[in-house]
């Protein structure tokens, strides 16, 4: 059976944080994840799990200062003390919380970055997630590798599947895995399904939403039928990440979902 986890990053957002674990858990969702939960101490989240009874999938690694155009730290060599700091306080907040996964963001190079120091950027980026790799397994945490679309990212070093399996072949250690993000993969590359079986096997987790727009599945123009059956002939046993902006109201927006699995069996 499918199993879906609500991503409280992008879904909830009329409430504060602290909120949207109660709000996910009554929608009938047992595991959420999100971008960056920092704002909430380590006993507070555990708390808020513990309340709702949910278990919290995924974060990501701090993106810096987003106001300047951060969004991940490990493509500036320049950077390499703040990407050690930020994988040390990602990995040992996951581990106070129970989560498994952690998104290490790669981030961008400077915008003026030239063709020869994009490319010691990407060795510099790859040693970065070896590092972090090392790092996890202390923690006992699987570190996860995202491409995002470059429409979307036009300066993000990471935007491709084959990207991120050069990488894991390259650190060839077991704790570095892909998250597979289907918007991403379709608005940047398409060939959907294809490129879906080639990096499930891959995957520590699934992500969703809809293109054009990023919002709830049956909104665009990806077949989610074909896809949700792809998943479940693949062997793939993880969640898949309600990541997607809402077209409407959260619980509104979840019709998608209550026809192919009722509130009362995702919470099963």
């Amino acid at each position: 059976m499918l199993r879906f986890s609500a991503n409280l990053s992008t879904l909830f957002q009329n409430l504060p944080l602290v909120a949207r674990f109660e709000a996910a858990a009554r929608a009938g969702f047992e595991a959420v994840e999100l971008w960056f939960p920092y704002e909430i101490p380590v006993a507070d989240m555990r708390a808020l799990l513990a309340t709702h009874k949910l278990r919290c999938l995924g974060i990501n690694t701090p993106a810096g200062d987003v106001k300047s155009g951060d969004w991940g730290l490990a493509a500036d060599p320049a950077r390499r003390s703040e990407f050690e700091a930020s994988v040390d306080e990602a990995f040992a907040y996951a581990e106070g919380i129970g989560c498994p996964c952690v998104h290490v963001m790669a981030g961008q190079p400077p915008a003026d970055t030239a063709q020869d120091r994009r490319d010691a950027a990407w060795k510099h980026y790859v040693s970065c997630i070896a590092s972090a790799s090392a790092k996890a397994q202390r923690h006992g945490v699987t570190v996860m590798i995202e491409p995002l679309n470059a429409i979307d990212r036009p300066h993000y070093l990471l935007n491709t599947q084959a990207q991120a399996l050069d990488v894991i072949r390259t650190v060839a250690q077991p704790n570095v895995k892909i998250m597979l993000d289907l918007y991403h993969l379709q608005r940047g590359e398409g060939n959907l399904i294809e490129r879906m079986k080639t990096s499930l096997p891959y995957a520590a987790h699934v992500q969703i939403a809809d293109n054009p727009g990023r919002h709830e599945p049956g909104t665009g123009e990806i077949r989610f039928d074909a896809v949700f059956a792809t998943i479940e002939a693949s062997g793939y046993a993880g969640h898949i990440g309600c990541e997607y902006l809402p077209s409407a109201a959260t619980l509104d927006s979840l019709g998608w979902l209550d026809a192919i699995q009722p509130k009362a069996d995702r919470a099963a």
